[in-house]
């Protein structure tokens, strides 16, 4: 979709919340086999507050850079594990590079996942190869971006997002863990998703999805949300 405004990406986080919200079980369940456990928890908290925080803005008067600080205010407030951190600096990262914008089209949108990624990168210190959700983000902004060059649409650009995401989350079965709790199992988190990268993947498909029903004239209702990794 083009025109993209600070309406549509309340719309756009309110579709994450509903994904996250649906994987909230086995996000746990994934982080319950190398981790703490609540990571689902965590992001579905998060996300809501996130929500909550929106739906009480004029989207009117509200610029998309202040989408964003909204969002990375309103999730740090909420969650207090690594990933409100992460995603709090990623979200800042992405409003500053939309400042000035009022509508968006496809290069601020790529931009925005590129900026999400490099943010939790930068604020982790993290970097692919080590079990963390940058495993999926990092991908995910390359491809993204590597479909913009060569003149897709931002749903081409979405889609390569997503299948480099999945990649990247099913890569990290074979990793050791460097970060984290799990980084204290050893060679026993061989084997496992990392969930931090699976609910990275749930993001950017609420994201591919939000493009579609907005292009389309469905509602959030209308897209089926589904489950990955099961």
């Amino acid at each position: 979709m083009n025109n993209i405004s600070s309406e549509n990406l309340i719309q756009m986080f309110r579709y994450i919340a509903e994904a996250i919200e649906t994987e909230k079980d086995r996000l746990c369940e994934l982080d319950g086999i190398i981790g703490d456990g609540d990571h689902g928890i965590a992001m579905s908290v998060g996300m809501s507050a996130v929500t909550v925080a929106l739906d009480a803005v004029d989207s009117k008067i509200t610029v998309p850079t202040e989408i964003f600080n909204l969002a990375a205010k309103s999730f740090l407030n909420a969650v207090g594990a690594s990933s409100g951190p992460l995603y709090a600096t990623g979200f800042i990262r992405a409003g500053a590079c939309i400042r000035g914008k009022t509508v968006l089209e496809r290069d601020e949108m790529v931009a925005i996942i590129d900026n999400i990624a490099q943010g939790i990168r930068e604020r982790g210190k993290g970097e692919l190869g080590e079990k963390t959700m940058l495993d999926a983000w990092l991908p995910a902004a390359a491809a993204c971006k590597d479909a913009a060059s060569n003149d897709e649409d931002l749903s081409g650009c979405l889609r390569a997002a997503v299948k480099a995401a999945v990649a990247g989350a099913e890569e990290t079965k074979g990793m050791l863990a460097s970060k984290g709790r799990a980084s204290r199992l050893g060679e026993r988190a061989i084997g496992q998703v990392d969930p931090g990268a699976v609910s990275a993947v749930v993001i950017l498909k609420a994201i591919a999805r939000f493009d579609v029903a907005e292009r389309d004239g469905r509602g959030i209702r209308d897209e089926p949300l589904g489950h990955v990794f099961n």
